[in-house]
């Protein structure tokens, strides 16, 4: 028999400054927590994003 998938879990990167939920991230559960410059369309600029779940 095989092995069953792990699923991906839902996560959502969201801005640092502005509280916004700006991308939506499928991604391995039990991996390290997300930190990216990403663009944040209410500041018109790059910003840091840090990995949420719902």
């Amino acid at each position: 028999m095989a092995k069953p998938k792990k699923k991906k879990e839902v996560v959502f990167l969201v801005c640092e400054e502005t509280g916004d939920r700006n991308y939506v991230l499928r991604k391995k559960p039990g991996t390290a927590k997300l930190s990216l410059k990403k663009y944040s369309p209410r500041l018109r600029k790059h910003t840091l994003h840090t990995e949420k779940k719902k």
